[in-house]
Order: structure tokens, then C-alpha cells, then sequence
């Protein structure tokens, strides 16, 4: 087993089935989940998947240039700064409600 995972390298298109896997899982999360945290942690997903296909695609492409690497940096630092935005708000909102569905935060619709 260990020989033929050495021997074989992942093409293009295995790369874009885990990535097109990784970004459907959290779409799946995002939707059918209720629980805030549950559905950053998707999204958190979705981001990642979208940083493996640029550098999947730049290795692939142009492995001479770096730009899809700086764009999966980049990717992972928004990403970070969202969940500290994220977690800040639903500690605010947890602090309130003692809750974190979804579905009990419609105080905005008027």
C-alpha cells in the first residue's frame, strides 16, 4: 500500500474532487446547521477549500511563481479574522440569550 501511495502522485482532478468534497461538506454545514458556531466552523470549510484550489492550481500551472500561495495565506488570514469577528459577536449574543440557534436570532427583522 505505502509503494503505490509513493509511487502515485494525486493528478488535477483528484485535488479538485477534495476540494469540491471539502466546500460541499460545509455548504452542507452552513444549511443544515442551526447552531452558530457549528455553521463558522462550515464556512471556515468552504474558505479552506477555495485556498486548496489556488494552490493546487498555481503548483500546477505555474509552479514558478508564488501567487497562489500568497493567495492561500491570505485566504487563511481572512478566514482567522472572521472567526475572531464571529466568536466575538456570539459571545456578545450568547451572553444575552443563553443560546446560539440560529433561528432565535430575528430581533434585527423588526
Amino acid at each position: 500500500m505505502i509503494e503505490f501511495l509513493a509511487s502515485h502522485s494525486p493528478l488535477l482532478f483528484h485535488w479538485l474532487v477534495l476540494s469540491l468534497l471539502l466546500f460541499c461538506i460545509g455548504l452542507y454545514g452552513v444549511l443544515t446547521r442551526r447552531n452558530a458556531i457549528g455553521i463558522l466552523m462550515s464556512i471556515e470549510l468552504m474558505l479552506n477549500a477555495g485556498a486548496l484550489n489556488f494552490a493546487i492550481f498555481n503548483r500546477l500551472m505555474s509552479p514558478e511563481k508564488i501567487d497562489g500561495e500568497l493567495m492561500g495565506i491570505f485566504i487563511i488570514v481572512i478566514a482567522a479574522a472572521e472567526a475572531v469577528i464571529g466568536m466575538a459577536i456570539f459571545v456578545a449574543v450568547f451572553q444575552q440569550r443563553n443560546s446560539l440557534d440560529v433561528t432565535q436570532m430575528d430581533t434585527l427583522k423588526g
